[in-house]
C-alpha cells in the first residue's frame, strides 16, 4: 500500500441506521505491532443525515457507552451518554460537557459514505472480523475444500 492509499471498509448500509440513531459494531484492528486488538465503534446518524463515527469507549473508564442501558442517547437525544456513570458527549464534536471526564473527548473515527454504505477509513483492519455475516462466495469454495474430487 502506498501513502497516498486510505484502507477503505463497509461497516454498514446507509440505511441500515435510522435517523437520531446510532450502531454500535464490534470491529478488530491491527496495532503498531500487527497485533489484532478489539474496535468497538459506534456510528451516528443525525437528523440532517450526516454520519459521525466514534471510537465506543468513554474516556471515563473505557467501557462502551451504550453499557447497561444499551442506549447512545440521553432522554431527550440532544447528547451521547456513558451507560455506566452517566458522562454526557456532543454528538457532533465528541466532547464530554458533564460527567467524570468533563472537558475529555471521544475518540473521532473517519466515516465516508459511498455508494450508499457507510465507510470507515484510515484504519488497518482485520478482515475477518466483519461486523456482518457476509459469506459473499465462501460457501461453495467451502464446499469444493470439503469434498475433493
Amino acid at each position: 500500500m502506498g501513502p497516498e492509499e486510505i484502507d477503505v471498509f463497509v461497516i454498514c448500509a446507509s440505511d441500515e441506521i435510522e435517523r437520531g440513531g446510532a450502531r454500535a459494531f464490534s470491529l478488530s484492528r491491527f496495532d503498531a505491532s500487527g497485533e489484532s486488538r478489539p474496535f468497538p465503534i459506534v456510528v451516528i446518524r443525525t437528523h440532517d443525515n450526516a454520519y459521525i463515527g466514534y471510537v465506543n469507549a468513554c474516556p471515563h473508564d473505557g467501557v462502551w457507552l451504550n453499557i447497561g442501558s444499551g442506549d447512545f442517547f440521553t432522554q431527550d437525544r440532544g447528547f451521547l451518554k456513558c451507560g455506566r456513570h452517566g458522562a454526557m458527549f456532543e454528538i457532533d464534536s465528541g466532547l464530554c460537557i458533564d460527567g467524570p471526564c468533563n472537558g475529555k473527548s471521544l475518540q473521532p473515527i473517519a466515516l465516508a459514505v459511498v455508494d450508499g454504505e457507510v465507510c470507515l477509513c484510515g484504519e488497518r483492519l482485520v478482515e475477518d472480523d466483519r461486523p456482518f455475516s457476509a459469506f459473499d462466495d465462501h460457501d461453495e469454495t467451502m464446499e469444493i475444500m470439503i469434498h475433493p474430487d
